[in-house]
């Protein structure tokens, strides 16, 4: 909770609240990735990607993440104005809609 408070993240303190009681450790998943190849350019290549701008994030500044997605095969670019580096808490409805446009636009 600290560093979310050290960022100035933009979200209602219960939000957060609520959002680190349903974390999940990742340890519980290390048994499986374990056994995963890692990513290959054929198999990570093969799925569309999409970046969604997140423009008043304090961690990664919109400048990190323009070079982020020069740098990356991305196929299409969102941008939630106001939203900092937790836009599920900082702006729900407008990363629901970035989110329901890319299912509507890739998922066939």
């Amino acid at each position: 909770m600290e560093v979310a408070k050290q960022n100035n993240n933009n979200f209602v303190l219960q939000d957060l609240t609520l959002a680190t009681l349903m974390v999940r450790p990742t340890l519980i998943f290390q048994e499986d990735l374990s056994n995963k190849a890692p990513f290959s350019e054929e198999r990570y290549g093969s799925v569309d990607k999409v970046f969604i701008i997140c423009g008043e994030d304090a961690l990664l500044t919109v400048e990190f993440q323009r070079l982020f997605i020069q740098n990356s095969a991305v196929k299409e670019v969102m941008d939630i104005e106001g939203a900092d580096h937790m836009a599920m808490l900082s702006k729900p409805k407008e990363l629901c809609q970035c989110l329901t446009t890319i299912v509507s636009n890739y998922v066939k």
